[in-house]
């Protein structure tokens, strides 16, 4: 009964989540290395220096938030994170980079360095502070790299396809209304189809891997891991050696309805 109001589909990637991991420290040999680099010894290497690292993250992470006029706030259990981001979002006059960091509570793997001094992850993961620095990129419009102030420092990057799309047809001269987190109308349907099927295609990874790159060493997020120390600029190279991987892809499926 609405065939006639249908101009076509498209297939869009919605939700992109990638893990983001510091394979240096993924080891318990690898991270007692990284220790020795940073702090020229690894005497110091217990549970007690791991939770003052954590902290001092905290600290310096507020801290410069607060010199640069970023908004922090603490999230309590239950509230919906991306709605308080979205609310952020509409009053920011920022175009391009952080503009809120979002602090919670979530399980991660911590190490933990027993009395023998072997390290291990704590059996059961325990809930740690994590911060989610939520971005505005020129191509992929809202990002959220969610990071875990405890070594060995997880991370994941979340991301739009929707947004990505908006952008991508907008270069291409194809008008379109999105509402929400979908398209409501549209001005050539096949045009942006394709566009839409370039998500899945193999070229994307390398998009994927420059948006990561781009915010994940440009805002703080590498630059609060790395404590102070002497050894500091050895710990800032090998942090960098940071890996990605898939964790997370949704696909929709939507009727378009061109403009008349």
């Amino acid at each position: 009964m609405y065939a006639s109001l249908v101009d076509g589909t498209y297939d869009c990637v919605d939700r992109i989540v990638l893990n983001a991991y510091f394979r240096f420290a993924q080891s318990p040999a690898g991270f007692r290395v990284w220790w020795t680099q940073l702090y020229g010894t690894d005497d110091d290497l217990d549970n007690a220096h791991l939770m003052r690292m954590a902290g001092r993250f905290r600290r310096r992470l507020r801290a410069w938030a607060l010199a640069n006029n970023i908004s922090v706030r603490r999230c309590r259990h239950g509230e919906q994170k991306h709605e308080i981001a979205e609310q952020y979002r509409e009053r920011t006059s920022i175009q391009e980079g952080l503009f809120l960091i979002l602090e919670g509570r979530a399980q991660a793997p911590v190490w933990d360095v027993l009395n023998s001094g072997r390290i291990q992850h704590k059996v059961s993961y325990p809930y740690v502070n994590h911060y989610s620095f939520h971005i505005l990129d020129r191509e992929w419009g809202h990002v959220t790299i969610k990071l875990s102030g405890h070594p060995p420092f997880p991370a994941q990057i979340i991301l739009n396809g929707h947004e990505y799309v908006e952008r991508e047809a907008a270069k291409a001269g194809i008008g379109c209304r999105k509402e929400g987190n979908c398209f409501s109308r549209i001005s050539d349907a096949e045009a942006f189809a394709a566009v839409a099927e370039t998500l899945t295609a193999e070229s994307v990874i390398g998009r994927l891997t420059a948006v990561c790159d781009r915010w994940i060493y440009k805002t703080a997020c590498v630059s609060h891991w790395i404590a102070r120390s002497g050894n500091e600029a050895d710990s800032a190279t090998s942090i960098r050696r940071i890996s990605w991987s898939t964790a997370e892809t949704s696909c929709l499926r939507r009727a378009l309805r061109c403009n008349r």
